[in-house]
C-alpha cells in the first residue's frame, strides 16, 4: 500500500512538472554561435554537456587540469559540431589554485571565443569512507575540487556576465545536497554548500538578467563514479543500489535542456524530482505551477523520505551486526 501511494504521488508530481515545462516555461533558447564554457569538461557529465552544446551549434570551451584528456575530449567534441563556423578551445588550469591564474585563464577563453552565454561548473569528485577513515588530505581535496574550484571559477566570470545582461550559470551539485549519505559525509558537506552558493548567487544575478541552475545529478556511470565505487563502504553500495544508475549522456542532456529552459533545479528521474519538491525550502521557483506542486505534494513526500531513511538505517544496522558477528 505504501509503495502504491508513493508511486501515485510521484507520478502526479511528475505529470505536473511535465505540464509545467510544456506550458509555462519559455521556449528553449538557441545556442547557435553562442559561447558555452564547461569546467570539468574533459570527461563524464561535463564532456557530455559539451558534446550536446556542440551538436546544436555552440562555440565550446572545456576546462580541466589534465591536458591529454582535454585534447582527446576536444577532438571528440569537434566531431559533433553542427557547422564549420563553430569554434572550440581547451584550457588547462587548477581552478582551486591561484585565483589570479584562474581569472586570467578564463579571460583568455572569453576574449577568443566571445562573451559567455552558458558557464557550466562540472568539476567534482568523491572519496568514500566514514569520517574517521578519510584522510585530512582527501578532505581538503574534496573541498577544493567540489567547492573552491566552483566558487573561484564563477567569481572570475560573474561580473562580466552581469554587465552583459544575459546568460546562465550552472552549479553542478548532487542529490547529496538534499540528503547526507553514509560513507559520503565530507562529499555531502561540499554538495550542501554548493546548494547554498547557488541559491545566494541566484539572488545576486537575477536582476541583471543572469540565471542560475542548480544541477542535481543522481548516481551517474562516469569514470569518476567507477573509481569511487572501488572504496565505497558496503553500506554506501547498498544504499546506492536502491536507486537507478544513469548514463552521463542522459544526465548531461537533461542539465543542458533545463538550463536553456531557465529552470533553477535540474534533476533526472523520479527520485530527483521528489527531492526537489520535498526539500524546496527557500529555493527559487520557475513558475506558480511548480510552487503549487511543492506546497501540496511536499507533506506526503516528506513522509516518503522518512520511509527511505528507515530503509537506509536498517541497511546500516544490518551491516554493523554482520561485522560484529565476524569478529566473534
Amino acid at each position: 500500500m505504501f509503495a502504491l501511494i508513493t508511486s501515485g504521488v510521484l507520478a502526479l508530481s511528475f505529470v505536473l512538472a511535465a505540464v509545467l515545462k510544456y506550458k509555462f516555461i519559455a521556449k528553449k533558447k538557441s545556442l547557435l554561435g553562442r559561447h558555452v564554457l564547461v569546467t570539468g569538461g574533459s570527461s563524464g557529465i561535463g564532456k557530455c554537456i559539451a558534446l550536446e552544446a556542440a551538436k546544436i551549434g555552440a562555440n565550446v570551451t572545456i576546462v580541466a587540469r589534465n591536458e591529454s584528456r582535454l585534447l582527446s575530449a576536444l577532438e571528440e567534441i569537434k566531431g559533433q559540431c553542427l557547422n564549420n563556423d563553430q569554434k572550440f578551445k581547451y584550457l588547462s588550469v587548477d581552478l582551486a589554485g591561484d585565483y589570479s591564474m584562474v581569472k586570467t585563464t578564463l579571460n583568455i577563453a572569453i576574449n577568443e571565443m566571445g562573451p559567455l552565454y552558458l558557464f557550466i561548473n562540472c568539476a567534482g569528485m568523491a572519496i568514500c569512507g566514514t569520517l574517521e577513515e578519510v584522510s585530512t588530505n582527501d578532505i581538503m581535496k574534496m573541498i577544493n575540487t567540489n567547492l573552491i574550484s566552483t566558487i573561484q571559477a564563477t567569481k572570475a566570470i560573474v561580473d562580466e556576465m552581469k554587465q552583459n545582461g544575459f546568460g546562465s550559470i550552472v552549479i553542478t551539485s548532487s542529490l547529496a545536497s538534499f540528503c547526507g549519505i553514509y560513507g559520503l559525509s565530507v562529499y555531502s558537506a561540499t554538495k550542501f554548500a554548493l546548494r547554498g552558493f547557488a541559491e545566494a548567487l541566484s539572488m545576486e544575478t537575477k536582476s541583471f538578467g543572469v540565471k542560475v541552475t542548480l544541477a542535481l545529478p543522481p548516481d551517474t556511470d562516469t569514470p569518476g563514479y567507477a573509481n569511487e565505487s572501488k572504496d565505497k563502504p558496503i553500506e554506501t553500495l547498498l544504499i546506492s543500489a536502491t536507486a537507478k544508475l544513469f548514463t552521463p549522456e542522459e544526465v548531461g542532456r537533461k542539465i543542458l535542456q533545463d538550463t536553456l529552459n531557465g529552470c533553477f533545479f535540474s534533476t533526472v528521474g523520479l527520485e530527483g524530482h521528489m527531492m526537489t519538491i520535498s526539500c524546496a525550502g527557500m529555493a527559487p521557483y520557475t513558475s506558480y505551477l511548480e510552487l503549487i506542486c511543492q506546497v501540496f505534494c511536499g507533506g506526503i513526500l516528506r513522509l516518503i523520505t522518512v520511509y527511505y531513511q528507515y530503509l537506509f538505517d536498517k541497511i546500516i544496522e544490518k551491516c554493523k551486526l554482520e561485522r560484529e558477528h565476524k569478529k566473534i
